[in-house]
């Protein structure tokens, strides 16, 4: 289960639902700080973080000294990925390949264990590059959604990853945080690998969700980080030209 959300990702997510029930169309212009701030309870600073992470997130466009607009979706080509957020599709993971896991754990032979250890030992391996350890992390999974023996299953999954891989904005955020836990992602892979070897499909599930949830509470830590950061600049931006037009 994951942990209750900070304050600002909660109003991010009640400014989504005032999107979606048409209260700002695409292209109109949300109310400023004040008046949503009142309007939802909060600071007018975390209304701000709330706006940092939607727009990181593609779904508003903030102008400095215009305001803060709501994206139009863009129209998809048949086949094509959706654009959705590295959130979305990790919380969709921790779903759908923690039941890989379990599936796989009653199906699973031995030489598909030594398979799976052997792509663990090129993850941790410090003669191979970044992107050969980030193929092993592919095909771990991967192959984990293969032995569950349901192919809409390993359909779903190799869906996943394409988005995982494919699209810039998840695709950055993943490179973010894995490039800074590849001791934890390691030890994680490893009680996966361990429940498996067990035959125990609880525990094969709960392994997968745990590693997901871990990765979710990293890229929340993250998002929370740049969203400070950004603050801060602004901030110092708002502080210059002030000085610049007082001549302070």
């Amino acid at each position: 289960m994951m942990s209750e959300p900070r304050l600002y990702q909660s109003i991010a997510a009640e400014i989504v639902a005032l999107i979606e029930k048409g209260e700002f169309p695409p292209g109109s212009r949300l109310p400023g700080e004040r008046d949503l701030a009142e309007r939802l309870g909060v600071s007018r600073v975390t209304v701000r973080e709330a706006e940092i992470a939607l727009e990181a997130q593609g779904l508003i466009t903030i102008k400095t000294g215009s305001g803060v607009y709501v994206k139009a979706k863009p129209s998809q080509a048949p086949g094509a990925l959706p654009d959705v957020s590295a959130f979305d599709l990790t919380a969709a993971r921790a779903v759908i390949e923690a039941e890989a896991a379990a599936m796989a754990a009653s199906r699973i032979t031995d030489a598909e264990l030594e398979d799976l250890a052997g792509l663990i030992a090129a993850m941790v391996d410090p003669n191979s590059g970044e992107a050969a350890a980030s193929e092993a992390d592919r095909q771990f999974h991967l192959s984990i959604a293969r032995i569950a023996g349901n192919p809409v299953v390993e359909h779903c999954v190799q869906l996943i990853w394409r988005m995982r891989n494919e699209l810039p904005r998840v695709k950055q955020v993943y490179a973010n945080v894995c490039h800074n836990d590849d001791d934890t992602r390691d030890e994680e892979h490893t009680r996966i690998l361990d429940a498996l070897r067990q035959r125990d499909p609880a525990a094969a599930r709960l392994a997968m969700r745990n590693h997901f949830q871990r990765l979710f509470e990293s890229m929340l830590e993250a998002t929370e980080n740049e969203a400070l950061a950004e603050i801060r600049r602004r901030t110092q931006q708002d502080r210059e030209r002030f000085r610049a037009a007082t001549g302070h």
